[in-house]
C-alpha cells in the first residue's frame, strides 16, 4: 500500500502495517512519541491496521494528541459507569475544548455529582491498572446484539456501520461506539478529574429525551491539570451566567421558553446605555437610524435567498389563514433594502447609511442555547451601507475605523481580525456566482493590506451571499465569538433589481455593505459582563452611586440631599437606609459591585464632604462634595478610561 505524508513523500509499506510501523519506519524515537495517527484526515489507532491514503503521525504533546487522551478519558469513563451501573445506557461521548464528557441515562436515577467519588475510585482503578483497550471490530448484527437493551447505543450502532460492520473500543465488559480513537491502555490516562454534570438532550434536539451528560477533564501530567483546574476556577468566576445571577442582571425561565431572556432593571438599564450610546455614535457618524417590522411576508426572505440558505435557522412560517404567510425575521437586510427602494436614489445619494436596532428571532437547538451570548430572540446593532462601485474601499476603511472607535470607547483590546471566505469545496452553501466571490475576497483582502492590519483567513465562514471580516474575541469560558462583522454583498442589490442614477444619467447597481458594530445587545452585554468580570466602569454600571449614612436619625437627610444632587444629573445613585450595621452595607455594595459608595456622618454633615470608597479598594478619601463630582463626570465624559 501507499502512504503519503505532510511533506508531499509517498512510500510503500506491507499491507496490513500500522501507525506504529510507519512510525518506527522514520525513527524509534518517534515511535516513542506516537499515540495514534490520521489517515485522510481520521484518527486510527496506533495498532490499527492502515489502507491507502495520506498519513500523519500524532505524538501525546501535540493537540491531536490530547484530544486523543480526551477520547480515551471518555472510554475509561464509560466503561467505569459500566462497572458500576451495569443497567446504564450510554448516550453520545467525545470532547470539548477543554475535556471529554459522556451522555448517560440511568432509570433508577441520573448519575449526580454525589456519584463523583465512588466514579473517580472506580476510573482510578482502571487507570493504575493499565487495563488494555483494545479497538474491535464487528458485523453489523452481533454490534446490534451487544447493545440490544441501550436504545441511543443502538441508533449510535447503526449510523456508524460502514459496509455491515461497525468498529469500537472494549475497555473491560463495555464497548464503546462513539469514540474515534483510543490509545493503548487506560494507563495513558496520567491525571483526571470528573467535573460536572449537566443536562443534555439526546441528538441535541428538545424533542428527544433529556440525558446527564457528564464532563470531565486529563492530562499527562499534574501541573497541566492544575492549570486547567484554575483556567476553569476563572471561567466560572467570570461566567456572565453567574454573574448574571449574581446581580440580577437577567434569567430565562423555562415555562416562558429556552432562549427568551428577561432583562432585569440592572440588566435593563446595562442595555440601555449600550443603546443609547451606539446610536448616539453612529448617527454622529453619518448613519441614519429607523424602525422596521419584526415580521415579514415569507416571499421576501424567498427573494433575499435566506429561506434557501438559511431556512433551518428560521422558525415556522404563520398562516394568516388567507394565503399569506408571516416569518419572525432572521435578519434585517432585507427590510433596509425596502427602505432603500422607498425612493429613486441619486449617486449623489451614496453612500446611504443605515441602522437599527433590529430585533430578529432564530431557531437555535436547546442544546446550543447559553445565557444572553446565543439565544432565539436578539436585538442586533444592524447597519448597512448602499455604495457605488468605487466607494467600497474607503467605506470599508470607514467602518473599520468607527469600529475601532467604539472597541476604544469599551476598552475592548484583546481581538483578532478573520477574512472570511467560502468554502471553494462546499460551493452549493454560497450564491453560485464564482466571479462575484472572486472579485469580492480579493477586494476584503486589498483593504486590510492596505490598512496593514494583521488578520487571519478562513474558507467556509463567509455569508451565504459574500465573504466578511469578522472581529473574533475569546469568551470567559475559553470559546471564540464573533463579535463584530463587516461584509460585502453583490448578491441582494441584484435580487432586489436596486438601482441608483449616476452621473451619466444612467442607471447603475449598488453594493451592499452590512455591519455590526458591537453584535447582538445580549451578546455584546455577555461579553463585557465576562471581560469587566461584573465590575462594570461608571459609565456602564447599573447603580454607579451608594451612598451610607453612619446614623440613619443623624445622617440619612444629608445623604439623601446628596443622592438628589447627583440623579439630578442623571446619575444612577441610592441611599442604603436599611436598618442594618454599616460594615455590612459597605461589604454590600462591594458584593454589588457598585463604583463608588460614600459614606456620611458627623464630619461629612458639617463640612460639605463625603468619604469615598472606590470598588476594590481597602482605603477611603474625604473630600469635597464637588470634588467627587468632577472625578464622575471625568468617567463619564472618558468613558471611566483612566488614561484620558
Amino acid at each position: 500500500m501507499e502512504l503519503k505524508f505532510p511533506d508531499g513523500a509517498v512510500k510503500e509499506f506491507e499491507d496490513g502495517a500500522t501507525v506504529k510501523d510507519v512510525a518506527a519506519s522514520i525513527s524509534m524515537s518517534l515511535a516513542k512519541k506516537a499515540v495514534c495517527g490520521k489517515l485522510d484526515g481520521k484518527f486510527v489507532d496506533l495498532n490499527q491496521k492502515l489502507t491507502d491514503g495520506s498519513i500523519e503521525i500524532v505524538t501525546k504533546d501535540s493537540d491531536d494528541g490530547r484530544i486523543a487522551l480526551w477520547h480515551t478519558a471518555a472510554v475509561v469513563l464509560a466503561a467505569a459507569l459500566h462497572e458500576l451501573y451495569p443497567n446504564v445506557k450510554f448516550g453520545e461521548g467525545g470532547v470539548t475544548e477543554h475535556g471529554f464528557y459522556f451522555d448517560t441515562d440511568k432509570e433508577d436515577g441520573q448519575v449526580g455529582e454525589a456519584d463523583f467519588e465512588k466514579l473517580t475510585k472506580k476510573m482510578e482503578e482502571i487507570v493504575k491498572a493499565k487495563e488494555k483497550i483494545e479497538f474491535v471490530e464487528y458485523d453489523l448484527d452481533q454490534a446490534l446484539k451487544l447493545v440490544e437493551n441501550d436504545e441511543y447505543q443502538t441508533e449510535i450502532v447503526r449510523e456508524n456501520a460502514t459496509d455491515g460492520k461497525v468498529y469500537g473500543h472494549k475497555l473491560l465488559n463495555h464497548v464503546d461506539f462513539t469514540s474515534p480513537v483510543a490509545l493503548e491502555d487506560a494507563g495513558k490516562v496520567k491525571v483526571f478529574k470528573v467535573l460536572s454534570v449537566a443536562g443534555a438532550y439526546w441528538k441535541g434536539a428538545s424533542s428527544n429525551p433529556m440525558l446527564q451528560r457528564i464532563y470531565g477533564t486529563a492530562f499527562s501530567k499534574q501541573k497541566e491539570l492544575d492549570e486547567e483546574l484554575k483556567r476553569q476556577q476563572e471561567a466560572h468566576e467570570r461566567d456572565h451566567r453567574v454573574i448574571g445571577n449574581n446581580l440580577d442582571l437577567f434569567f430565562v425561565d423555562p415555562k416562558v421558553g429556552a432562549g427568551l431572556p428577561y432583562w432585569m432593571p440592572n440588566g435593563a438599564t446595562i442595555r440601555r446605555t449600550i443603546e443609547r450610546y451606539i446610536i448616539d455614535k453612529e448617527v454622529s457618524w453619518g448613519y441614519e437610524h429607523v424602525y422596521t417590522p419584526i415580521l415579514a411576508n415569507v416571499d421576501l426572505y424567498k427573494q433575499s435567498g435566506h429561506w434557501d440558505h438559511y431556512r433551518e435557522d428560521m422558525f415556522p412560517p404563520m398562516d394568516m389563514g388567507d394565503g399569506e404567510l408571516l416569518e419572525l425575521r432572521p435578519m434585517n437586510c432585507p427590510s433596509h433594502i425596502q427602505i432603500y427602494n422607498r425612493h429613486i436614489r441619486s449617486y449623489r445619494d451614496l453612500p446611504l447609511r443605515i441602522a437599527e436596532l433590529g430585533m430578529m428571532h432564530r431557531y437555535e437547538k436547546s442544546g446550543a442555547l447559553t445565557g444572553l451570548s446565543r439565544v432565539r430572540e436578539m436585538t442586533l446593532n444592524d447597519g448597512h451601507t448602499f455604495v457605488t462601485p468605487d466607494q467600497i474601499e474607503a467605506e470599508f476603511k470607514r467602518t473599520l475605523q468607527l469600529m475601532v472607535e467604539v472597541y476604544h470607547d469599551f476598552n475592548i483590546n484583546d481581538y483578532r481580525f478573520r477574512l472570511s471566505y467560502r468554502d471553494p469545496k462546499n460551493t452549493h452553501k454560497y450564491y453560485d456566482d464564482d466571479e462575484m466571490w472572486e472579485k469580492s475576497q480579493r477586494m476584503l483582502k486589498a483593504a486590510m493590506d492596505d490598512l496593514g492590519l494583521e488578520y487571519f483567513e478562513a474558507e467556509g465562514e463567509a455569508a451565504f451571499y459574500g465573504p466578511k471580516l469578522d472581529v473574533q474575541t475569546k469568551t470567559a469560558l475559553g470559546g471564540e465569538e464573533t463579535l463584530s462583522t463587516i461584509q460585502l454583498d453583490f448578491l441582494l442589490p441584484e435580487r432586489f433589481d436596486l438601482k441608483y442614477i449616476g452621473a451619466d444619467g444612467e442607471e447603475h447597481r449598488p453594493v451592499m455593505i452590512h455591519r455590526g458594530i458591537v453584535s447582538t445587545m445580549e451578546r455584546f452585554t455577555a461579553y463585557l459582563t465576562e471581560m469587566y468580570k461584573g465590575a462594570f466602569p461608571t459609565w456602564l454600571a447599573p447603580k454607579q452611586v451608594e451612598v451610607i449614612p453612619v446614623n440613619l436619625d443623624l445622617h440619612t437627610d444629608y445623604a439623601r440631599k446628596l443622592a438628589g444632587a447627583l440623579a439630578s444629573h442623571q446619575i444612577r445613585v441610592s441611599v442604603d437606609d436599611r436598618n442594618e450595621k454599616m460594615g455590612y452595607k459597605i461589604r454590600q455594595a462591594q458584593v454589588n459591585k457598585v463604583p463608588y459608595t460614600l459614606v456620611v456622618g458627623d464630619n461629612e454633615k458639617d463640612q460639605g464632604t463625603v468619604t469615598v470608597r472606590r470598588y476594590g479598594q481597602e482605603k477611603t478619601e474625604t473630600m469635597a462634595f464637588d470634588d467627587f463630582k468632577k472625578i464622575l463626570n471625568h468617567d463619564l465624559e472618558t468613558y471611566s478610561r483612566s488614561e484620558d
